[in-house]
C-alpha cells in the first residue's frame, strides 16, 4: 500500500512538471482550477483503494482527515502569497517554487508523522494535549487581528542572509547561480531570491503542520491514513493557489471561519 501510494505521487509529480508545466509560464485561474479538480478527484478516488484494502471505518477516517487537512491548510495560501510578494517572484516562476516545495513537504510530513505515530500509540493521552493546542491556536487566530506581517523583520530570513551569499536579482528560474564574489573576484555559488522563497515556504509549512498533523491524529492514529490524507490535501491546495491568489482580497472573513473550525 505504501509503495503504491508513493508510486502514484511520483507519477503525478512527473506528469505535473514533465508534461503540464514543462516550460515556465503563468498559470491562470482556469488552469489552476482544472489542476486542483484533478488532484481533488484523485484524492477522493483514493478512498476507494482505502476501502478495498482496509474497511469502511478507515475510509470514513481518510475522507474526514482529507477534508480537515484541506481546510486547515487554506491559511497557507495567504502566507505563500505574502512570501512571493515580498521576494517579487513573477507568476511564471511561482509554480516551480511550489513544485519543489511539495517534495520538501512529502519528506517533512513523513518525518513528523513517523515520529508522532509511535508516541500517540503508546501514550494515548497525548491526543488531549493536541486537542488543547488546537483550541488555543483557533482562539489565537480569532483574536490576533489583521496586522500585516513584516517579512523584512523575519528572523529566519535574516539568518539565511547572514549564512548564505544571496543575489539581489532573480536569474531566471535558477535557485543557485555561479558568479564572481564582489570582495574576492572568485567565482562562487550564490543563492537567488527564488531559493530564499522556497526555504521560507518550507519552514512556514512545517509551522502549519504543527497544527494540522495533530488535528488528523485526533481523527485516526493510523499513520497510513494520516500521511496519505495530508499529502493529497496539500497537492490539491498548491494547485489551487494560483486561482485563490488572484481573489485573496475577497476573503476578508476566512481567518475567522478557519479559527472557529479549528476550535470546533
Amino acid at each position: 500500500m505504501w509503495l503504491l501510494f508513493m508510486g502514484l505521487v511520483v507519477a503525478l509529480l512527473v506528469f505535473d512538471l514533465g508534461v503540464l508545466n514543462k516550460d515556465d509560464h503563468e498559470i491562470g485561474i482556469a488552469e489552476s482550477l482544472k489542476l486542483s479538480a484533478m488532484y481533488i478527484t484523485l484524492g477522493l478516488a483514493f478512498s476507494g483503494f482505502i476501502y478495498w484494502q482496509m474497511n469502511g471505518e478507515a475510509t470514513a477516517q481518510y475522507l474526514t482527515a482529507f477534508i480537515v487537512e484541506k481546510t486547515l491548510a487554506m491559511d497557507n495560501i495567504f502566507v505563500i502569497a505574502l512570501i512571493f510578494s515580498f521576494f517579487a517572484i513573477p507568476r511564471q516562476y511561482q509554480h516551480r517554487v511550489l513544485f519543489w516545495g511539495i517534495l520538501g513537504v512529502i519528506l517533512l510530513r513523513g518525518i513528523m508523522i513517523g515520529l508522532a505515530a509511535p508516541i500517540v500509540e503508546h501514550y494515548h493521552w497525548v491526543l488531549y494535549i493536541f486537542a488543547a493546542f488546537l483550541i488555543f491556536t483557533g482562539i489565537k487566530m480569532l483574536f490576533s487581528g489583521d496586522q500585516p506581517h513584516d517579512m523584512a523583520e523575519n528572523k529566519l530570513l535574516a539568518f539565511l542572509r547572514r549564512r548564505m551569499r544571496v543575489t539581489d536579482q532573480l536569474h531566471g528560474h535558477d535557485f543557485i547561480v555561479r558568479q564572481p564574489d564582489p570582495r574576492t573576484g572568485k567565482v562562487v555559488r550564490f543563492a537567488t531570491p527564488l531559493l530564499l522563497a522556497l526555504i521560507v515556504i518550507e519552514v512556514a509549512d512545517l509551522v502549519f503542520a504543527v497544527d494540522s498533523v495533530p488535528a488528523v491524529f485526533t481523527i485516526t492514529t493510523d499513520p497510513y491514513i494520516v500521511y496519505t490524507s495530508n499529502i493529497f490535501a496539500i497537492l490539491g491546495l498548491r494547485a489551487l493557489y494560483f486561482a485563490l491568489a488572484a481573489i485573496l482580497h475577497r476573503f476578508a472573513y476566512l481567518k475567522y471561519a478557519l479559527s472557529m473550525g479549528v476550535v470546533a
